[in-house]
């Protein structure tokens, strides 16, 4: 059997076979393919060749394939496949999957969908559509296991046995009251390893910890982080189990917001879609409100620099220095609150921390401020020969300046934050415009202090 040393030495192989009408091996390769790597093969296909594909692949293959597939590809399948096929193949997906696959399709269809498919279904589908997409509720799915307190070891395996393929996870199984309400979880070792006439509510933990549907998907992520489960139960507010979410589904979370606050950092608004698959038309409307903020927002420069155009007359050396000294403080600016923001993004601190946060970084400040206030003064007077006043004042101003940046650039993301905002939005280019204008006020501020006369 010929070794694959990579997946694109596969998905060469596939492509090749695909390409001479070799059905028979193309199916034999697939079946032996991760159904990852089949989407990435998918992906280079026409939609004519993706869908004779994809009909050449095992139901159960199918099935995790579709549920990789992004919303475009699933929509153009979803398009060539007859109806029949498309219900049956929903009918395959796990829960969560499905839901996911609904809230995307067209409206017409979802409803007929519903009205084709069982009373149960149609209900549970209902239910699930109700909650935000962005909340523990839209996430989850409930094909999970479900014990009872006085089910024996031997009941809950032959229990497992029968729910346990359509289940997203048999691992950790869920321990509820004949009303539902979450007991506590054991795991399959403990079943497995223990004694058959054993009671689960002998093996079972009872500090579980779980999540509200309501919950947002920011926290229920940081509860998967803190706690490195594979799996938490979702229930609502009368603590009945409802639900799981499982890792898979929170790491495309995790992903998601992360691209969240690096498109905020680089001052552009959030988008869904990946950068290649969006329009140059979408990506310039995504910029233009920032950019033009922006702009608007660098004409305080132009104002400070009239009300101290007289400062300027009386020393011309000073203007010289206006780009270095802006620029040192865009940057320190840049620096702590980049630091800041992903210190709240991941709970390393908090709004109330504000005091000791801008302590640290005034110390940092006049750490780095005085490095570079050193080496500007000796620039100044022994590279640019501007004389001992002026050198001062740039040495000064750069100590100044730096403190100033970096306690605004970390207090603002803070104070975003305590007002219900978020601190990606104090990203590099806002607060570099801000501290460009601070910076301005201080050096002429400086200026005037120390050249007489003025």
């Amino acid at each position: 059997m010929y070794k694959y040393n990579s997946t694109e030495d596969r998905i060469r192989e596939l492509s090749y076979l695909l390409e001479q009408k070799r059905t028979n091996e193309l199916s034999e390769l697939l079946r032996r393919t991760n159904p990852v790597d089949i989407v990435e093969f998918l992906e280079g296909l026409t939609a004519e060749e993706a869908l004779v594909v994809f009909r050449l692949l095992k139901k159960n293959d199918a099935v995790e394939v579709f549920a990789e597939l992004d919303s475009d590809q699933k929509e153009n399948l979803q398009q060539a496949l007859n109806e029949n096929e498309f219900k049956a193949l929903l009918r395959e997906l796990n829960f969560d999957d499905m839901i996911d696959t609904l809230e995307e399709m067209p409206a017409a269809l979802v409803q007929r969908i519903l009205r084709s498919s069982d009373a149960e279904t149609r209900n549970l589908v209902n239910e699930y559509l109700k909650f935000p997409e962005d909340s523990a509720g839209g996430l989850m799915t409930t094909e999970f296991v479900e014990l009872k307190a006085y089910m024996t070891v031997r009941e809950a395996l032959a229990h497992i046995k029968k729910v346990g393929n359509d289940s997203v996870t048999v691992y950790t199984c869920y321990v509820t009251s004949p009303t539902k309400q979450l007991l506590g979880y054991v795991s399959l070792r403990q079943i497995v390893t223990n004694k058959p006439n054993t009671k689960i509510e002998e093996l079972m933990y009872e500090d579980v910890i779980a999540v509200q549907t309501t919950d947002d998907q920011e926290d229920v992520a940081r509860k998967f982080q803190k706690y490195g489960f594979t799996a938490l139960p979702v229930v609502d507010n009368t603590s009945r189990l409802v639900g799981i979410i499982t890792v898979d589904d929170i790491m495309w979370i995790i992903e998601q917001e992360a691209t969240e606050d690096f498109q905020l950092l680089a001052g552009t608004r959030p988008d869904e879609e990946d950068y290649s698959k969006t329009s140059p038309w979408d990506l310039a409307k995504n910029r233009i409100p920032w950019l033009l903020f922006l702009m608007i927002s660098a004409t305080f420069t132009s104002t400070i620099l009239r009300g101290y155009e007289y400062v300027l007359q009386a020393a011309i050396a000073l203007n010289m220095f206006i780009p270095m000294l802006t620029d040192s403080g865009g940057n320190a600016g840049s620096q702590s609150s980049t630091l800041i923001i992903r210190a709240m993004a991941t709970h390393d601190i908090e709004t109330s921390d504000w005091a000791k946060v801008v302590l640290k970084e005034i110390l940092v400040g006049l750490i780095c401020g005085l490095a570079l206030g050193i080496v500007a003064f000796l620039k100044c007077f022994f590279f640019d020969k501007v004389g001992v006043q002026v050198s001062i004042i740039v040495g000064i101003t750069i100590v100044a300046i730096v403190v100033m940046a970096k306690t605004v650039g970390s207090l603002l993301p803070i104070i975003a934050e305590k007002f219900g905002g978020d601190p990606a939005i104090m990203a590099s280019p806002l607060i570099s415009t801000i501290v460009d204008s601070l910076s301005l006020i201080v050096y002429f501020t400086i200026a005037k202090m120390l050249i007489a006369g003025l």
